[in-house]
């Protein structure tokens, strides 16, 4: 697989860039793997993380630019370490080691056949946790059909139903429409989330949904389309956990918190619909806390 890397077409910008010759294509990424962090992650939703955490990879560089980004060290300042793949099967037995819930990919797309490398060596040495894709949401369709077998979780976000806000943001065009159609081949391979005896996911997909301040209608549109469009069991995530880093401090629209009326708008919203399952972020005083600190460790 890795030799596809030659005219890479991973994710939906489909640069073509020769990554064997050490091209990087808009995501930042050559032929090599990079990761930023593996580490035990006590902070996603409670099915996830439980007690004894979520064995976190993650990956350098991102195909997306937000200007908000709470981990833009390393999906845009490329902030990681090179290794390879058997290295990276490595750490995957690791996290197991330690108690891990699951592997869960972090940012993961430009490196879906180095994953795949190594997701072969880790399952042949042992490797029988779920293994969760955690990501940006704008994805090919036929990247998503690569992972059919190696991904038991999907965590795709969906950040905009207004495509002006994907171009102003983070700088794609056509993101809900892309991310729709890869959220419902992820629902075609493992359908609506299954846990086990813990209340620990198992396999399924969880659509995350971060709010933006000042822009409640974009979130209204997300649910909505969710409600209509997905099944009576989907599970959704609502996150409040925005705050202003990067390039959103200089934006006077999103270079600040959700305030608490905003907070309530989507509160109510979400229950109108009567969305059955998923999870609500509380509305913090310091999130800034559960941003990791990259510091390269495993």
């Amino acid at each position: 697989m890795i030799e596809n890397l030659k005219e890479c077409r991973l994710c939906p910008f489909k640069c073509g860039v020769n990554r064997l010759e050490g091209k990087k294509g808009r995501c930042g990424c050559d032929d090599k793997l990079r990761i930023a962090l593996a580490s035990l992650h006590y902070y996603e939703e409670p099915c996830i993380s439980g007690k004894n955490g979520s064995g976190t990879v993650f990956f350098t560089n991102c195909n997306l630019k937000c200007k908000y980004c709470q981990n833009y060290e390393i999906s845009q300042l490329q902030k990681g370490k090179e290794i390879t793949i058997e290295h990276l099967a490595e750490i995957f037995l690791k996290q197991q080691e330690k108690g891990a819930n699951n592997i869960n990919l972090v940012t993961p797309t430009s490196y879906v056949y180095q994953i795949i490398g190594a997701l072969d060596i880790a399952k042949k040495n042992g490797l029988t946790i779920p293994v969760i894709y955690n990501t940006n949401g704008y994805e090919n369709t036929e990247t998503i059909q690569l992972l059919k077998g190696y991904v038991d979780v999907y965590l795709p976000d969906l950040k905009y139903y207004s495509n002006e806000l994907a171009k102003k943001y983070s700088g794609v065009d056509n993101y809900f429409e892309i991310a729709t159609e890869a959220i419902k081949e992820m629902y075609d391979q493992v359908g609506c989330p299954v846990f086990n005896e813990e209340g620990i996911i198992k396999k399924g997909v969880i659509i995350r949904h971060l709010v933006l301040p000042n822009h409640i209608l974009n979130t209204k549109h997300i649910l909505k389309w969710v409600k209509e469009n997905m099944p009576k069991d989907t599970y959704i995530s609502v996150m409040a956990q925005y705050f202003p880093t990067y390039k959103a401090k200089e934006d006077e629209l999103i270079n600040r918190k959700l305030t608490k009326k905003e907070y309530k708008q989507v509160e109510e919203y979400l229950y109108s619909l009567d969305l059955e399952n998923g999870y609500m972020q509380e509305l913090g005083e310091h999130e800034e806390e559960y941003v990791p600190d990259f510091d390269f460790s495993e």
